[in-house]
C-alpha cells in the first residue's frame, strides 16, 4: 500500500513525506482555479496559469487546516496516512472535554444572556476541535459565540488570545461587546482586553488583544508568538495575502476560529479559509432565526428601473464602468432614491458604492428635502471611527433617522438596533456584500416591525442583451430565493436622466 507520512511543523503547517508521484497527485488536487482569473493581468500575460496551489510541492507543506481534506484524498486512492506526533503533538488532536464540564463553565461566567442552543453547539463543537469556520448570520450572536470560546482558552491555558477584525469600529464593537458580557464577571475587560488600531500602543499586559489586521500584518514572528488562539471575525476575508501571512504567522495558536455571516460560495476561497482555520460548521440560518422570533421578518421589494428605447438603445453595449457612472449620475434615479428614503417610517440606511460622485450626492439631496429636525447622517471610509460609533449609538435612540453610508463601512459587521429600512443604491453581485447588507436590519427592533429591504434593478437590455446591472440583479435575486426570502417585484418608467 502507498504511504504518506505527516506531521504537524506548527500549528500553521504540516509537513508530508512520500513519493514523487504522489507528491504530484497531491498538487493537483490541491489546485484550484482562482475566480475571474481569465480577466485578471498576471493570467493575460501569460505569467500565471489561473491557479492557487495550496500544496507545496517543493517542500511538501500543507496548511494544517486541511488534515480532513488530505485524509479524504487517502480514502480515495486506498493510501495508508501515516501520523506521526511532534512537538506540536498530533496532526489530528482533539480535546475531550465532555459537555457537562463545558455547561457547567459556561454558567460559572454569570452571563448576562441565555446561551440559546445553536451557541452551545457552537461552542462545544469549537472546544471539541480546536479549529472552526463558523458560519452564522448577522444578530445569531458571533461575537458572544467568540467570547464564551476565549473565556475558556484562558481558564484552560496561559497564553494569550488575538481577535482580528477588518475595521477599526468593530475592535470598538468587539470590546463593547465583550465589556457587555463580563459585566456580571470577575473578567476585568478594561484590563484584560487590549485595542490595537492606528495610534495605539501594540503591546500590553492585557490577556486578549482585539485588532485590525493592516495594524499587525507587517509584525514579526516573534510577536505573534505569545498567542495560543486566534480568531479572526469577518473571517470570509481572509484569503488576501495580508491576512493569509498573519495567519501563518500564528506558529504557536492551536485554537484557530473564524466567524462570518456567509462564505462567497467559491470553493476556491473556501478551502484557502479552511487551510487557515478549518472545517466550516453552520451555526445557524437567518430563516431559523426569523422563523423562532430571533431575527426581524424581512420584506424584499425589488424595483424594476425600466428605461425607455432611447436609453436602452443609447447605452447597449458599454463598458460595466460606463453603465455605472450613467446609472450613479442620472437625476431620476437618485431623486426616485431620495423620494423612497424620506417616504420611510422608522430608521433608513441607504448604502452607496461610490464615494464623491454618488455618497455625497445622495446625502445632500436627501439632507436638503428632509423635514427639520430628522437626522440625516453621512458615512464613509474617511468618517473618524469615533464618529461612526456616535452615529451608530445616536440612531439607535431615533425613530426617522437616516444613514447614507458606504457599502465598505456599513455592510459588514456593524450593528445597529432599530434599523428598520435598507435602500441598496447602487448594483452589487456580491454574496457577502448583500447578505451582510441585509444583516444590518436583522436585529429585531423596539417595536418589533418587519425590516423592509429595497433592491433597486436598473433594466436596460436591449434586443437580448442584458447591461451589467440587470444581470447582477439576477444574482442577487437567486441569493433571495436560496435564502428563502420572501420577496415582491414591481417595475417603475424611467424615463430621462
Amino acid at each position: 500500500m502507498e504511504k504518506i507520512s505527516i506531521w504537524k511543523l506548527n500549528h500553521s503547517v504540516l509537513v508530508t513525506q512520500c513519493d514523487p508521484g504522489i507528491a504530484a497527485e497531491l498538487n493537483e488536487y490541491f489546485s484550484f482555479f482562482v475566480p475571474g482569473y481569465k480577466f485578471m493581468p498576471a493570467f493575460k500575460n501569460r505569467v500565471w496559469d489561473g491557479k492557487i496551489r495550496l500544496y507545496n510541492s517543493r517542500n511538501g507543506t500543507l496548511p494544517a487546516g486541511l488534515f480532513y481534506h488530505l485524509l479524504k484524498f487517502c480514502e480515495q486512492r486506498d493510501y495508508e496516512l501515516d501520523q506521526h506526533k511532534s512537538d506540536y503533538g498530533d496532526p489530528d488532536s482533539h480535546n475531550t472535554v465532555n459537555v457537562e464540564e463545558i455547561a457547567n463553565f459556561l454558567i460559572s461566567l454569570n452571563l448576562p444572556y441565555a446561551v440559546r442552543d445553536y451557541q452551545f453547539n457552537a461552542i462545544c463543537t469549537g472546544i471539541h476541535s480546536k479549529r472552526r469556520i463558523l458560519v452564522s448570520p448577522t444578530g445569531s450572536g458571533k461575537s458572544f459565540i467568540i467570547y464564551c470560546l476565549l473565556r475558556w482558552y484562558l481558564a484552560n491555558f496561559n497564553k494569550r488570545v488575538l481577535v482580528i477584525v477588518p475595521t477599526t469600529s468593530l475592535v470598538e464593537q468587539m470590546y463593547a461587546d465583550f465589556n457587555d458580557y463580563a459585566k456580571n464577571d470577575e473578567f476585568d475587560a478594561e484590563h484584560e482586553i487590549h485595542r490595537i488600531y492606528s495610534g495605539r500602543d501594540k503591546n500590553a499586559e492585557a490577556q486578549v488583544y482585539v485588532s485590525t489586521w493592516q495594524s499587525i500584518y507587517k509584525f514579526p514572528l516573534d510577536w505573534f508568538s505569545q498567542f495560543g488562539a486566534v480568531f479572526g471575525d469577518e473571517c470570509h476575508g481572509f484569503k488576501s495575502k495580508s491576512l493569509t501571512t498573519i495567519m501563518d504567522k500564528c506558529t504557536e495558536a492551536e485554537y484557530r476560529f473564524g466567524t462570518t455571516g456567509t462564505l462567497d460560495g467559491s470553493l476556491t476561497h473556501e478551502l484557502v479559509l479552511q487551510g487557515l482555520f478549518g472545517r466550516v460548521l453552520k451555526v445557524t440560518t437567518t430563516r431559523e432565526l426569523q422563523d423562532n422570533d430571533t431575527l426581524a421578518k424581512l420584506e424584499i421589494t425589488r424595483l424594476v428601473l425600466n428605461y425607455n428605447d432611447e436609453i436602452r438603445k443609447q447605452n447597449a453595449g458599454i463598458t460595466y464602468q460606463d453603465e455605472i457612472e450613467y446609472i450613479v449620475t442620472n437625476k431620476l434615479r437618485n431623486n426616485l432614491i431620495r423620494n423612497l428614503a424620506l417616504d420611510q417610517s422608522g430608521n433608513t440606511l441607504v448604502l452607496f458604492q461610490y464615494v464623491e460622485k454618488h455618497g455625497k450626492v445622495l446625502f445632500d439631496i436627501i439632507e436638503s428635502k428632509a423635514a427639520e429636525g430628522r437626522k440625516v447622517f453621512f458615512v464613509s471610509g474617511q468618517t473618524e471611527t469615533a464618529d461612526r460609533e456616535a452615529i451608530r449609538k445616536i440612531t439607535e435612540k431615533q425613530k426617522d433617522a437616516i444613514i447614507v453610508a458606504s457599502l465598505g463601512t456599513f455592510s459588514t459587521g456593524i450593528n445597529i438596533r432599530n434599523l428598520h429600512n435598507i435602500i441598496f443604491a447602487s448594483p452589487s453581485k456580491s454574496q457577502i456584500r448583500v447578505l451582510q447588507s441585509i444583516g444590518r436590519g436583522l436585529r429585531k427592533s423596539d417595536d418589533g416591525r418587519t425590516t423592509k429591504l429595497y433592491d433597486i434593478t436598473d433594466d436596460m437590455c436591449w434586443k437580448g442583451r442584458k447591461n451589467f446591472c440587470f444581470l447582477h440583479s439576477t444574482e442577487r435575486l437567486k441569493m433571495y430565493q436560496s435564502e428563502k426570502f420572501d420577496y415582491k417585484t414591481y417595475g417603475i418608467d424611467i424615463n430621462g436622466n
